[in-house]
């Protein structure tokens, strides 16, 4: 498999009582490295990268790359809607040693196509390590559009995007917009295993948080062309993937860590809240039928 495709988690923080876990960090990357994932992403959305600040995600960064060692590619989170704090944040993660950073959109800015070009420009000429573009506009309220993202994919450290508009017409226009070797992977869990077969190269994934091997083998099926076994592993953990955002991200997928005995704390940081009573039950439920607890 080449180095940044399948499945690669964007790995939620585990924090105690408010304040970074490291051991728990610890544990979770090699939760997740014993189940054939491909590779892990910290301090991305579902790492809860707004809520570190500067030394936090740093140091989540180092630990990460430290802990992995080598074994998958490590993909750092380091998009912001400053782009001289996401040149900071980006050449910060190069010190740790990260494989490629994760640049998002910039958000609540709102800015133009041209403006959206010139911000990951800036990044890139003062930062040379691979760059996987992000567009989320769920949460960022702006799309990098599929031509602007043709235009990006001209600078060489530019590599690839994380797509999660969710929107195959689109994907399917980056795809073509883009060189043959511009990594697409997909950003939304739900339309992971039909992307790869327009083109997708993998997953940026929140449920494989929770089961990595599931959403591995969904990867690997897929990119080995096996669409019936792809189909069977995607149906087999859907209804997992819905219960992550039943209540706001990132309370399930932390939730169903502790249920799995994986995370001593499952309160994300406000304003994020933990899952309710509801949601709790939804999942202990799921991971009884799954066989997971």
């Amino acid at each position: 498999m080449e180095r940044f495709h399948g499945a690669i988690t964007a790995l939620v923080t585990p924090f105690i009582d408010g304040e970074l876990d490291e051991q728990g960090l610890v544990e979770l990357i090699e939760y997740q490295i014993s189940n054939g994932i491909h590779g892990i992403v910290p301090c991305g959305t579902t790492g809860e990268s707004a809520t570190l600040d500067f030394a936090e995600h740093k140091r989540v960064i180092d630990l990460t790359v430290k802990t992995v060692a080598g074994r998958v590619p490590v993909i750092a989170g380091t998009g912001a809607n400053s782009t001289a704090e996401a040149i900071e944040l980006t050449q910060s993660a190069k010190e740790s040693g990260a494989d490629a950073v994760l640049s998002v959109a910039p958000y609540y800015n709102k800015p133009s196509q041209e403006g959206l070009y010139q911000h990951f420009k800036a990044i890139t000429d003062a930062v040379d390590i691979p760059m996987f573009l992000y567009n989320v506009p769920g949460r960022t309220v702006i799309h990098i559009q599929p031509k602007t993202v043709a235009r990006l994919a001209e600078i060489p450290q530019v590599i690839g995007i994380k797509e999660a508009c969710a929107d195959l017409e689109q994907i399917s226009d980056v795809i073509r917009f883009c060189p043959d070797d511009f990594i697409l992977v997909s950003g939304d869990d739900f339309t992971s295993m039909p992307t790869m077969f327009i083109g997708g190269k993998g997953v940026i994934s929140v449920v494989s948080n929770v089961d990595p091997g599931g959403m591995a083998r969904i990867m690997e099926a897929a990119l080995e062309g096996d669409a019936k076994r792809a189909k069977s592993e995607h149906y087999r953990l859907f209804r997992l993937m819905k219960l992550m955002f039943m209540y706001p991200s990132p309370a399930a997928p932390k939730r169903a860590l502790e249920l799995l005995g994986k995370m001593r704390d499952a309160r994300p940081r406000l304003p994020m809240t933990e899952a309710d009573e509801a949601t709790t039950e939804a999942l202990k439920a799921e991971l009884n039928r799954l066989g997971m607890r």
